[in-house]
């Protein structure tokens, strides 16, 4: 598998990402504990050292799995995680207000996955709209984590572009996380220019959007057509059409199956015929 830097870790461009692994939208625990821990163990077994996490997966449900499926962890394994929001009791999303509440939240993630540092953590905008000088204040508790070692890198995550360039002015960027796909290219300007900062490109709601119809990837004609030419499910057809956008692009497909999880790795080796990816490239935005 092709891989790409990410902090000081290099990573195959294709990861795991942890948010299926807790209950139905990403609260409460698993439907199956033990499958959940078979996925992450069988993913590190087939070469996976790239997991996407964050505490509020559950909370604390995602992380804890991951300490208990891989602890003591890999030595080239990237653990990222996200702050900039929390769970309320009925899993309500509650984005974070105070400067402090993200310094914190990052110390929560070390304690529950038991590490001292994380490969990145992504500041996570819940409005990507967020003024200056409110961005600049959240950067700076970003900054300070990295300096104190809770982070090896910082990473940013549902950015516009006038974001990612006035963050380059104070510090490095690992990555950003940002929704991308195949109908959805709003954050193509960001992509470009972390494809020529050699910035990796992390895309979520790469298959599917709670803001889109349920079948407007999946079920789109362009991607049908082309998994029954090639002999692959629309799911793998979608995601090898992603990850080769760009070299920088790092997919971080999520399961809580050991079959979807093989059949994701497997992206990596699909090559699409011209005519496919014309279709696809074609796709309306």
């Amino acid at each position: 598998m092709d891989s790409f830097a990410l902090g000081r870790f290099s990573v195959g461009r294709i990861g795991f990402g942890a948010i299926q692994l807790s209950g139905s939208g990403a609260f409460g625990p698993p439907r199956d504990r033990d499958e959940a821990l078979a996925v992450l163990r069988r993913a590190v077994e087939l070469g996976v050292n790239h997991i996407d996490t964050a505490q509020f997966y559950g909370p604390n449900v995602s992380n804890e799995l991951i300490r208990k499926a891989l602890h003591p962890y890999p030595p080239d394994l990237a653990l990222v995680s996200k702050v900039g929001a929390r769970r309320d009791d009925a899993g309500g999303w509650v984005p974070l207000r105070e400067p402090a509440e993200f310094r914190s939240d990052i110390e929560a993630n070390l304690r529950t996955l038991d590490v001292e540092q994380l490969a990145a953590v992504n500041l996570r905008l819940i409005d990507r709209d967020c003024p200056d000088e409110r961005f600049d204040e959240l950067l700076s508790v970003m900054i300070a984590a990295r300096d104190d070692g809770l982070m090896g890198a910082i990473g940013l995550s549902n950015i516009n572009r006038e974001h990612l360039l006035r963050a380059l002015e104070r510090t490095d960027i690992a990555c950003v996380q940002n929704a991308f796909s195949l109908v959805d290219r709003s954050s193509a300007a960001v992509l470009r220019e972390c494809t020529t900062r050699g910035i990796a490109f992390v895309p979520f709601f790469a298959l599917r959007s709670p803001f889109a119809a349920p079948d407007a990837v999946l079920g789109h004609e362009a991607v049908l057509r082309a998994a029954k030419r090639l002999g692959r499910t629309p799911a793998q057809v979608a995601s090898a059409w992603t990850l080769r956008v760009a070299p920088n692009v790092l997919m971080i497909p999520g399961t809580s199956s050991v079959r979807h999880l093989e059949e994701n790795l497997q992206v990596a080796s699909i090559e699409l015929d011209d005519e496919s990816r014309k279709e696809l490239d074609a796709v309306a935005t």
